[in-house]
């Protein structure tokens, strides 16, 4: 008998129609041999869909062996549908709540790579609006400018805005707060090449099998915005031109923030590489498996095509 496999793509998120093309990904890659794949859709609503009907959670779940989550950003990486599938009792790949929650608060994510003796950019967060014009002087006056200013909750670089000045710095901070951003973070504009490591847990035969180091650049005058990031403007090699020693250590922290943030199954680290050292930036606990994503590239790299990447994926759900 087959293994009936919900793949859950869509939800009411910023990265809803991303979310869609990694939920295909899923969809057409998973071995029909051994899986039976459900289309689970959720729309911008929150509804969600059984085989293109309306039905609740809970049914569409009772239907399934295992999930695999395709959702990214809000409701799919801060540990909401997982709470779903907890309560229901259907084992699912990757992260759990609590872990998924504090990866995707990159406050929290941040104060934990502290903890771990990391490198990390200066910041300043803004947990209120009101605070917004007092913070803008501060990071005005004791910044380096440009400076970062990013939502503390959402992925994919939705709503990240490199700006210099009070006012610019003040006008994006209150642009997150207006389109209902949980809290912001801006931070010191670190200067350097931009890297991404991917960890697998239990992948042939290690605990925490770490991916070649990719890096990523783009466009001129730029930076791996979400436009960057789809665009297919950027350019991704892997393994990324790195000396022996920084991809090594690329690498190793990409393990210690995977443990650090307590995530199971599968995560994606990025970095920016300087002179001064390596600076952790944030991680993904899902990634995106869409065909411009790194995730698949770096397994490509060691020759782990994406089926054999998904079955992995249901094995390590149905055996916790």
């Amino acid at each position: 008998m087959q293994t009936i496999v919900g793949v859950l793509r869509g939800g009411p998120s910023r990265e809803h129609e991303v979310s869609l093309r990694t939920g295909a990904a899923i969809l057409v890659n998973l071995p029909e041999e051994r899986f039976t794949a459900r289309d689970i859709y959720i729309d911008k609503q929150g509804q969600w869909h059984d085989r293109g009907r309306a039905t609740s959670p809970e049914r569409a779940l009772r239907q399934v062996d295992v999930a695999l989550i395709g959702l990214h950003g809000e409701y799919g990486e801060d540990g909401e549908v997982q709470k779903l599938l907890e309560r229901f009792g259907v084992p699912y790949a990757g992260t759990d709540s609590f872990g998924s929650y504090l990866a995707m608060h990159k406050l929290m994510a941040k104060v934990r790579a502290q903890e771990a003796g990391l490198l990390t950019p200066n910041f300043r967060h803004v947990e209120r609006s009101e605070d917004s014009e007092a913070i803008a002087i501060e990071v005005t006056r004791t910044f380096h400018q440009p400076v970062v200013v990013k939502p503390v909750g959402w992925g994919s670089s939705i709503g990240v805005s490199i700006v210099g000045g009070y006012a610019p710095v003040l006008a994006a901070i209150t642009e997150l707060f207006t389109a209902g951003a949980p809290g912001v973070l801006v931070e010191e504009y670190i200067r350097g090449r931009e890297a991404t490591v991917g960890v697998v847990e239990g992948l042939r035969g290690e605990a925490f099998y770490t991916l070649p180091t990719i890096e990523v650049i783009p466009p001129e005058d730029t930076f791996f915005s979400y436009d960057a990031k789809y665009s297919g403007r950027s350019r991704e090699v892997c393994p990324g031109n790195f000396s022996r020693v920084d991809a090594e250590e690329l690498q190793r922290i990409a393990r210690v923030m995977h443990r650090a943030l307590g995530l199971r199954h599968y995560s994606r680290s990025d970095f920016i590489v300087t002179p001064k050292g390596i600076y952790y930036l944030e991680t993904n606990t899902l990634p995106g498996l869409t065909p411009e994503s790194l995730m698949p590239k770096s397994l490509a790299s060691v020759g782990v095509p994406l089926p054999d990447f998904l079955e992995h994926l249901v094995n390590l759900a149905l055996s916790r």
